[in-house]
């Protein structure tokens, strides 16, 4: 089948210059006589144009120039469309394309658009509303939330915000229901994963799978601060093995599982972010996964 691909720029994502990308993207496709054209991103996420496209010209693959928006605000719009996608990581965390083991070198990564096999992605909802790499509740929805009110974007800022976030965190109380189990918990912050990470390799949930039809949830519960690093650091460090929902989790930092589908009651309105931006909470969270939402290229 003769591949037609449509590349998708953001001009605003992580700190490459465009220009240069464009011209290293436009150049190497041409040496192999792939027909192409390129876009910007749409700051609305509206892709009804490229929609078009592909179903009129016969695209046959998306590759995104982006970071985690990107990716969440195209392959949600397009995911229903048949083509395969690609990431060229150009972002401040790049975290689905790190857990799909796809190279932030900007190079290597069009190789792999070139050179690499197509797999299926799973993704998730949260109340209706598209995930396709990692949500969450309370605290590092919090630092999202702030993140997207600064000028400046980038590891540092959020690094900043992370340690200025924690300094004034408290807990939340949550309900989660799992089939017909249900518990309570306070918790700093929970995390919902289809992919391992926040990004920028900095893994929450260590054996989360990109396509196995199961999302990781990662609940960090009430301690003493002073102790909350460590939690995390053994956490990230894959020290937790995942737990079967009967055991007795009272005295457990850190909850990990695995589920298709929960519900998160969340009475006292802690902040809501999906896929790393900042979302308008509710008192109830309906979760479900998504199995096979779309077709990514990633190395063989």
């Amino acid at each position: 089948m003769e591949r037609k691909i449509i590349y998708l720029i953001n001009p605003i994502a992580g700190a490459l210059k465009k220009d240069k990308i464009r011209m290293l993207v436009e150049r190497e496709t041409a040496l192999r006589n792939i027909p192409y054209k390129v876009f910007p991103t749409s700051s609305t996420g509206n892709y009804e144009l490229i929609r078009e496209l592909i179903l009129q010209e016969g695209f046959t693959d998306v590759v995104m120039l982006g970071g985690d928006g990107t990716v969440n605000q195209v392959t949600g719009f397009l995911r229903n469309t048949g083509v395969r996608f690609g990431i060229i990581p150009a972002g401040s965390g790049n975290g689905l394309a790190r857990a799909a083991n796809i190279p932030t070198r900007l190079k290597t990564a069009l190789g792999i658009i070139f050179e690499g096999h197509t797999g299926p992605v799973d993704a998730f909802t949260v109340n209706g509303e598209y995930s396709c790499m990692l949500s969450g509740i309370g605290f590092d929805a919090q630092v999202a939330h702030d993140f997207a009110q600064k000028s400046t974007r980038g590891l540092f800022t959020y690094t900043q915000q992370s340690i200025i976030n924690f300094f004034k965190a408290n807990p939340y109380q949550f309900e989660l229901t799992i089939d017909q189990f249900s518990f309570f918990t306070d918790a700093f912050f929970i995390s919902i994963a289809n992919s391992n990470q926040f990004g920028n390799n900095a893994i929450i949930a260590p054996q989360a799978s990109l396509s196995d039809g199961l999302l990781d949830i990662v609940i960090v519960q009430k301690m003493n601060k002073a102790k909350l690093p460590f939690a995390l650091l053994r956490q990230m460090r894959g020290n937790n093995k995942l737990q079967q929902l009967v055991e007795d989790m009272s005295n457990k930092s850190v909850i990990y599982f695995q589920a298709p589908a929960l519900t998160i009651r969340n009475p006292k309105l802690a902040p809501l972010h999906i896929d790393g931006e900042p979302k308008d909470t509710t008192e109830e969270l309906r979760i479900e996964v998504i199995r096979d939402a779309f077709l990514l290229i990633q190395p063989k």
